[in-house]
């Protein structure tokens, strides 16, 4: 075991590319400082554990609420554990760490927020041992955080005394919906999706399914229990990071109800849209909500902005939990079986927007479609496309339509996306133009022979091949 490591390590999954950052930083003969942050419950912990879990060279410190005496004094505890010399140097973070790095070593500070809290000239401290010792030895100084806020303020933007010294930035973000199935790897395509749907691709929150169990039973035992590890989940979540919660669950209520524009959000939640744009923003920063617009338009000049909850698993809650907690308690099973299951289509379908835009991706690297640099949702007016793809520089534009319906695609699907497109000002007249069509329940027989090489279908089966 790794000084400070504790046993029993969580499923593991994925962040394979991660992993080999971190490991060429340990193995490189110069001095690296790497920052990794993201929201709580994304498993940075667990893969920093993961990355020094073989090494004998490496000290995981992971902070704590305290004094900043006893702060300093736990690190030294740890950090003696793998080299006992640091017993005899005086307690000072400077003196310590410039002792390590004459050792080479890997030092790990984990929810290094705890630290600043206590201790605001530590940022401060750190730099100038950094400049004058440790750029010229071959430490590795991993500092984690998941107060986003704290992280950038304090260690990443330009007035802090941190930056410019980090060679390397990990922004850890959920897992992707293939990577989320090998937590559910019996499940079945379409089962796959719909737990994706409810859980997210947290990790934290996806090891509390129980693959042997039925999806609904799943939910119930772990959502909708007073007992279950994430029936208040977001409240701690948002208590965590914000002082005055009660707005921001609003915000997220409205967005999980699918109020989508400032106005529409600002009219649920009650307040004008001039100081919404605040709550919306600070939202933002947390990850916890996407600002979206047309892929045809500028992020920075568009108005068409629409927002949408960025974490499946809080647009859930929101959706089914918060506004029934009071059903819950009382009868968890009927809130599942009569409020719950019905309206899970409709949740779903949402999602798998989503997914069909990972399996575009995918596509691409995999040469199945064509090249495309953007992708994403185009609207204007009455029409919308759920998914477009611009290649400016080949003159190429991709049309996409994602059904989650219980009824076959069938004709009337190709001409409508076929007439939509027409409507999308983008590029010459002289456009190549190819288009894409995902149904959770496959096409009516003849719609491939009804369209020609610029269009390829997608169901579930396709789907899985892909992801």
């Amino acid at each position: 075991m790794v000084g400070g490591v504790p046993e029993g390590m969580e499923q593991f999954v994925d962040r394979d590319r991660e992993l080999g950052e971190l490991t060429d930083c340990y193995e490189s003969e110069t001095a690296d400082f790497v920052v990794t942050y993201g929201r709580r419950r994304l498993g940075k912990s667990e893969l920093v554990r993961q990355s020094i879990a073989d090494r004998d060279d490496a000290v995981y410190y992971q902070a704590v609420e305290s004094t900043a005496p006893n702060q300093l004094e736990q690190f030294v505890d740890t950090a003696t554990a793998v080299f006992p010399s640091l017993g005899n140097v005086r307690r000072d973070w400077e003196v310590l760490l410039k002792t390590l790095g004459e050792e080479d070593a890997v030092v790990v500070i984990d929810e290094f927020p705890f630290l600043i809290e206590e201790d605001e000239s530590l940022p401060s401290r750190i730099q100038r041992v950094w400049d004058m010792e440790l750029q010229e030895t071959g430490i590795t100084l991993l500092l984690v955080g998941s107060s986003i806020s704290v992280m950038e303020d304090k260690v990443l933007s330009g007035s802090a005394p941190l930056y410019g010294r980090r060679t390397g930035t990990i922004d850890l973000t959920p897992l992707s919906v293939a990577d989320a199935r090998e937590f559910f790897p019996e499940y079945d395509p379409e089962t796959a999706i719909i737990a994706w749907a409810i859980y997210g691709g947290t990790p934290y929150y996806l090891q509390t399914i129980d693959p042997d169990q039925q999806l609904g039973t799943n939910v119930q035992q772990t959502i909708l229990s007073e007992r279950g590890l994430l029936y208040s989940e977001p409240e701690f979540l948002l208590r965590t990071e914000l002082r005055q919660p009660n707005t921001y669950f609003s915000i997220l209520r409205a967005l999980a109800h699918g109020r989508r524009t400032p106005n529409e959000i600002a009219g649920a939640v009650g307040i004008d849209p001039g100081p919404l744009s605040k709550y919306l923003q600070t939202l933002r920063r947390l990850r916890l909500i996407d600002r979206e617009v047309p892929v045809t338009a500028s992020a920075k000049q568009s108005k068409r902005s629409r927002y949408h909850v960025a974490d499946e698993f809080l647009r859930f809650w929101f959706r089914f939990v918060e506004p029934n907690r009071s059903s819950i308690q009382e009868a968890p099973d009927v809130v599942y079986d009569g409020t719950i299951e019905p309206n899970l289509p409709d949740h779903v379908a949402t999602t798998f927007e989503d997914v069909c835009q990972e399996a575009v991706w995918e596509a691409i690297r995999g040469d199945q479609l064509e090249s495309y640099s953007e992708v994403g949702r185009w609207w204007y007016g009455e029409d919308e496309i759920d998914i477009v793809g611009l290649a400016p520089d080949a003159d190429r534009i991709l049309f996409a339509e994602c059904k989650w319906t219980s009824e076959p695609v069938g004709p009337a699907l190709v001409s409508q996306l076929r007439e939509k497109a027409e409507r999308v000002r983008w590029g010459p007249d002289t456009r190549d133009e190819d288009f894409a069509l995902f149904s959770k329940s496959g096409f009516v027989d003849g719609v491939a022979d009804d369209v020609d090489e610029n269009w390829s279908l997608y169901g579930l089966s396709e789907l899985r091949a892909l992801l």
